[in-house]
């Protein structure tokens, strides 16, 4: 891989101004965003002002989708069933995670089933709680479990080739698991951040050999209530971690700080990407409505009022967090999701979008009905369900990039 851009040779301080058009042409006035970037000990740090409410890039989706996969009636392999995830491979074929059958199902670009790879089971090729699949070096795929310390990998036409065993981590006591897989075949493997404070990170290699360390972070913050069994509750409003990939480098990042870290894989930290933001105290109204949506999924009807009684004792944040997820596309430009209240839904979703090096660029709005999986140079990947029949689909949106 490349090695991570410094600026030790540029001033110590750089300002851009970044257009981001808007959609409305009353929003033409506003200020546009800007950055400033500084070299500090080796690591850029790119400090960017907030992007006007209500501007949004110019960038184009369709509005509605290029192709979809997925039938209430017909044949078996259309009729989709606990997606997970979904992959767009070079050639243009997409793989779809049916964790319903615990199958990597085949289709070409136009949505017409090729092939089903893998299955239920405990053979090589098999699988007991598939959750993820990702092109892998070499035309390959590799497909794994939830906090599996293996993956399986096959050949471009969905043979099994070898299982990779993600050998050890720096202590045998941490029992981590992939999270991702970058270009060059580097794994990004943790700790469950749901379950586990600090999270151990770190990057293996194709053959499942440690490679380094990206150190520890601040899990997901929980709280204890001793009931009727033991039991942990998410702190209301309290920080995630999130992981990903960023063309060559990975993101760490807590959801309590607009503040991505990225890290190159020699395991040193190379760049730090803030943006100025307005932080907001939750109101009696926002923790009504997060406790209604955490209990209606976790508990039955007769359960709904004891927990509800137990979630009293939850400790609240101090602040709504900065951001609820991250992701890269095919380009390297990082998308973070932009934190939605609870009761102040928007009718999509909201992305503030960065450059390769971290620039703000401007808002992208996707539809509020679509999971994304991937975002290409032209295209966004993702599910949708149906609200009246729950048909789920595997869809593809245009994406128009001016």
């Amino acid at each position: 891989m490349k090695s991570p851009i410094r600026l030790s040779l540029l001033p110590t301080t750089i300002l851009f101004t970044l257009a981001a058009c808007a959609d409305n042409p009353d929003d033409s006035s506003a200020p546009e965003p800007q950055s400033q970037l500084r070299d500090s000990a080796g690591i850029r740090i790119v400090e960017n002002s907030r992007p006007a409410d209500g501007s949004r890039l110019d960038w184009r989706i369709g509005p509605e989708p290029a192709m979809s996969i997925g039938v209430l009636e017909g044949e078996d392999p259309y009729m989709l069933f606990g997606v997970r995830d979904a992959a767009k491979l070079p050639d243009g074929r997409i793989v779809v995670v049916n964790a319903g059958t615990m199958e990597l199902r085949v289709f070409d670009a136009l949505g017409t089933h090729l092939a089903t790879w893998g299955g239920r089971g405990e053979g090589p090729g098999e699988f007991r709680n598939l959750v993820r699949v990702e092109p892998f070096p070499g035309d390959s795929i590799v497909a794994w479990e939830w906090l599996a310390k293996s993956m399986s990998v096959f050949d471009s036409q969905g043979n099994f080739v070898r299982t990779i065993r993600l050998a050890r981590s720096l202590d045998d006591r941490h029992d981590l698991g992939p999270v991702t897989v970058l270009r060059d075949g580097t794994i990004l493997a943790s700790q469950d951040p749901i379950s586990v404070d600090p999270v151990v990170v770190e990057l293996w290699d194709g053959d499942g050999e440690l490679r380094n360390s990206l150190g520890t972070h601040p899990g997901s913050e929980r709280h204890f209530i001793q009931s009727f069994t033991r039991m942990y509750f998410p702190k209301t409003f309290g920080r995630t971690l999130e992981l990903g990939s960023w063309g060559e480098l990975v993101v760490v990042s807590g959801t309590d700080r607009y503040e991505m870290k990225a890290f190159s894989t020699n395991g040193t930290l190379a760049r730090i990407v803030r943006l100025d933001l307005e932080r907001r105290a939750p109101t009696t109204a926002h923790i009504g409505v997060y406790v209604d949506h955490y209990v209606s999924r976790i508990a039955s009807d007769s359960q709904t009022e004891l927990f509800k009684k137990l979630f009293e004792s939850v400790p609240v944040a101090e602040h709504l967090p900065a951001f609820s997820s991250i992701m890269s596309d095919a380009t390297d430009h990082l998308w973070v999701e932009e934190y939605e209240a609870p009761g102040e839904e928007r009718p999509g979703v909201l992305w503030t979008v960065f450059d390769p090096e971290g620039r703000v660029l401007g808002f992208v709005e996707t539809p509020e009905q679509l999971e994304i999986y991937e975002i290409g140079g032209d295209y966004i990947l993702g599910k949708a369900v149906s609200e009246e029949l729950e048909v789920e689909s595997v869809q593809v949106w245009p994406l128009e990039r001016r």
